[in-house]
Parts: C-alpha cells; sequence; structure tokens
C-alpha cells in the first residue's frame, strides 16, 4: 500500500529542494522526521510537516501499519517561473528568474 502528500507552487528552486529530498529518500519515517529536524536548509521543515502530513494521510486510511511506514519516493518537479525585471545600465534590463517546486512523498508500508 502507498498513501502521498504533496506540496505544490513552494517558492524555493528545484534544485535546492533536491537536496533534502534525496537525502531521505528510502528512510524510515522517523528517522527521516529526526534528520529533517537537525538539518540546516530551509527547505527542510517544509518536507518535515510533508511528510508528517503522508503519516496523517496513511492513518486516515486506517489499513496501513503506521510504525512500518518507509519514504518509497521523494522527488521535486519544476514548478511555473515568475518572471521579474531589474533595471540596469544605459537603459537595459536584466531578467530575474523566481522559480517554483512541486514536492511529492509517497509513503509505503512494505519494502519491494
Amino acid at each position: 500500500m502507498q498513501v502521498q502528500a504533496k506540496l505544490r507552487h513552494f517558492r524555493m528552486a528545484p534544485r535546492k529542494a533536491r537536496l533534502v529530498t534525496d537525502m531521505i529518500r528510502g528512510m524510515e519515517v522517523e528517522k527521516a522526521i529526526t534528520t529533517l529536524q537537525v538539518t540546516r536548509k530551509k527547505v527542510a521543515p517544509v518536507i518535515r510537516k510533508l511528510v508528517e502530513s503522508a503519516v496523517a494521510n496513511a492513518d486516515q486510511r486506517g489499513d496501513m501499519d503506521i510504525d512500518a511506514l518507509y519514504i518509497s519516493r521523494a522527488y521535486v518537479d519544476e514548478g511555473p517561473t515568475m518572471r521579474r525585471f531589474q533595471p540596469r545600465a544605459m537603459g537595459r534590463a536584466t531578467r530575474i528568474n523566481k522559480r517554483t517546486s512541486h514536492i511529492t512523498v509517497v509513503l509505503a508500508d512494505e519494502r519491494q
């Protein structure tokens, strides 16, 4: 059985968020939450909350063993990019890309 939680349009570049999701992929849920609590990245509390949301989703279903859950998949996709412009010298402008991320965490209760 699998259960998932998604966070969409998070205002951080996917490249930065992937550093943390790569770190917790394959871990048991309790160990992943502990690891995310001590990780000093801006996205770590957000992913911890997302993992806890996925655990709550599994608890709500009722047919999964909460103690045996592990993170089977955790990935970050690129969301829409906001484009802003900054004035530069001699009447020019430079484009600034403000990237967003779609973060997905999938939990499973048995290893394949």
